[in-house]
């Protein structure tokens, strides 16, 4: 009796809510660090996906961004329960992809869990942390109160492929923006995974998306883009870091130097829980109105 073909999982885009394939039609295989046999094949974006994660970023932002913060922490909460849910997934598919143990690597994945409800919590909070009411002269009432920024790209380092995603897109989207990221080149398979449960949540279409391929590639794109609002730079690698913020000068776009020296920080709660990693996304409003008699 022949032997049985295996047929390995094909993983599309992530784009407005949906799985697409990418418009070149490309695609490349990742595979088993320590075997070298075939885990999958992953879809490698171009530009016109890049343009169709932008339109898709802006259409997401415009409902994310009117939902309450109570409603953003409940959904933010939701991921976190279907995250842990498929733990031993996620665990393995770090492990086989980037070479570390099942220990290390669940460990990833529960601090990841840990990280989306922390963020759940702060979603309705930051607006109080950061407003003010100001001083101003008799007769005018004068306060300040925060706002997203917009469409935000992430960069995402090669390592801890599945914390740093679950990191920076809490940092993005727990105030109400809207995000597109490029994953680990070499470890995607958690973030496509994890896209999964983004299309099964009760995330809105277009505020988390997710292109796989080359970054060379699809960095100047997504950087020089004039719908995107600011840049989150989370690579440890700076060989890319000029370019972004040369584009980013374009359109004056916010540029976040994000990244962590050390791959161990991502488990450093003091570091990557605080009020700083929100606001950097924000924008304060100032308004005035005259008081009654």
């Amino acid at each position: 009796m022949p032997a049985r073909l295996q047929v390995p999982k094909m993983y599309k885009l992530f784009i407005g809510g949906k799985f697409v394939r990418t418009e070149s039609e490309r695609y490349t295989s990742v595979k088993d660090i320590i075997s070298g046999n075939k885990v999958c094949n992953i879809s490698k974006a171009s530009r016109k996906d890049i343009r169709n994660a932008v339109v898709a970023s802006r259409a997401g932002f415009n409902v994310w961004s009117a939902k309450t913060g109570y409603e953003r922490g409940l959904i933010l909460y939701r991921l976190a329960e279907m995250l842990e849910g498929r733990k031993e997934q996620f665990a393995l598919e770090i492990s086989v992809t980037s070479g570390k143990t099942k220990k290390q690597s669940l460990k990833e994945v529960m601090k990841s869990v840990d990280r989306l409800v922390w963020y759940s919590g702060l979603a309705d909070k930051h607006g109080q942390l950061t407003g003010s009411v100001n001083d101003v002269q008799n007769g005018y009432f004068n306060f300040s109160i925060s706002e997203p920024t917009g469409v935000v790209g992430i960069l995402l380092p090669e390592s801890m492929p599945l914390l740093a995603l679950i990191t920076r897109i809490c940092a993005v989207i727990s105030s109400g923006n809207s995000s597109i990221i490029i994953p680990s080149e070499t470890s995607p398979l958690a973030a496509l995974t994890f896209s999964e449960i983004c299309a099964t949540s009760d995330v809105p279409a277009g505020v988390i998306n997710i292109l796989t391929g080359s970054k060379k590639e699809l960095i100047p794109h997504l950087a020089s883009h004039m719908d995107v609002n600011a840049f989150d730079f989370a690579e440890n690698n700076t060989e890319f870091k000029k370019l972004v913020q040369n584009l980013c000068a374009n359109n004056v776009k916010r540029f976040i130097y994000s990244a962590l020296n050390d791959q161990q920080n991502y488990f450093n709660d003091e570091i990557n829980e605080n009020l700083q990693q929100v606001q950097s996304f924000t924008e304060l409003k100032t308004v005035w109105h005259t008081m009654g008699l």
